[in-house]
């Protein structure tokens, strides 16, 4: 394939072969040359990732860093984060309840849950949490200016680097505080991955939570078995997770050597794409790929990754995306639509996809 840059690469669409890349050690997620949807003044270019921020790095230094955060993010710490991600849901849907019929699910709800949950996590005060959200958009928003994506890199490292200091002075009890208080980041490290988690937390689950409720909404028979059987939420959170694939941009290796691959000769330095969402519907994996079945029982997505570099905070997510269904079908059972399916804005041009507006309605 030709990447918009020109690049020649390669594209991975089958399941299997998209499971070896992740965890082939012949290949990088290191970013290389110029093969990304980001503005070329804000691309690594070869250059090391700022301390910290593990998500583009290799081993050593990626197990270094995300060893530090793993333990918040385990199932067990997970479950103990409930009540708290239970509260931040019900007062959400108590602002959606204020707002009335024809409320724009995604600002009052989808949007507001996980970057609460996240700046509670981290100790970032509420009245920051808005201005964090737009940096965030405008960094995953792919047709963004270089000054706007500029700005928001300088509004992002702004707020740490006022946050940051005044933290370390005073840490607190929470996923910042413990960090600081283990004593093995340094000032610029602990900015990096604030950034990280930031970024990982803000727009992927908002945007799961947002397509998630859109797509039930327009699979009213797979709703009904939902909601005869909630039993199925994990099952279902799993299946649209698979169906949906919203970082729809896939995930890209870089060949560290000449290496054969799958039936290929990849040189050094070419890039590999996996095509997750084509991957999550292979036909070679799954029956029926196409079809959302909230009762499949063969999971296996890479929605979420795969290998050393999974998502770091699945669980989390998962708990996020299960709380938030039942409590909005259960709040809201007469949800549905306020406008014509097509008429539902869509974030065409962002790293992750959903809807950039979801209009809804419920009888009072």
């Amino acid at each position: 394939m030709t990447y918009p840059d020109g690049t020649s690469g390669w594209l991975i669409l089958r399941h299997a072969e998209a499971k070896e890349l992740l965890t082939h050690k012949s290949f990088s997620a290191r970013q290389e040359g110029l093969v990304s949807p980001v503005p070329t003044e804000l691309q690594y270019d070869g250059r090391p990732a700022d301390p910290g921020a593990f998500a583009k790095t290799d081993d050593p230094s990626h197990s270094q860093y995300r060893k530090l955060v793993t333990g918040f993010f385990t199932v067990r710490r997970t479950r103990q984060l409930a009540p708290m991600i239970e509260r931040i849901v019900h007062e959400q849907l108590d602002d959606l309840e204020k707002a009335g019929p024809g409320a724009d699910l995604v600002d009052v709800f989808t949007e507001s849950v996980p970057s609460r949950v996240m700046c509670e996590m981290i100790g970032i005060p509420e009245s920051e949490r808005k201005t964090l959200q737009r940096h965030v958009e405008t960094l995953g928003r792919l047709s963004c200016s270089v000054p706007e994506a500029l700005g928001a890199v300088s509004g992002m490292n702004g707020f740490l680097a006022r946050f940051i200091p005044i933290r370390m002075d005073d840490p607190r009890d929470d996923l910042l505080g413990d960090l600081i208080r283990g004593g093995q980041l340094d000032e610029q490290e602990l900015m990096g991955m604030a950034a990280t988690l930031i970024n990982g937390a803000f727009d992927t689950t908002g945007n799961m939570l947002a397509m998630g409720v859109f797509t039930l909404l327009e699979h009213p028979d797979q709703l009904a078995k939902l909601r005869e059987d909630q039993e199925l939420m994990g099952a279902a959170v799993e299946e649209l997770l698979r169906f949906l694939t919203i970082s729809h941009l896939g995930a890209s290796r870089w060949a560290l050597e000449d290496v054969e691959f799958a039936g290929q000769s990849i040189k050094k330095g070419e890039v590999v794409t996996v095509a997750l969402p084509a991957v999550n519907r292979d036909p070679e994996r799954y029956d029926n790929p196409d079809q959302l079945d909230i009762g499949r029982t063969d999971h296996g997505h890479l929605a979420l990754g795969h290998g050393v570099h999974q998502c770091l905070g699945q669980h989390l997510a998962r708990t996020i995306l299960r709380v938030g269904y039942e409590a909005l079908f259960d709040r809201f059972p007469t949800l549905r639509l306020a406008v014509p399916s097509d008429e539902v804005p869509m974030r065409d041009d962002f790293v992750h996809y959903g809807p950039r507006s979801l209009p809804v309605t419920w009888d009072d």
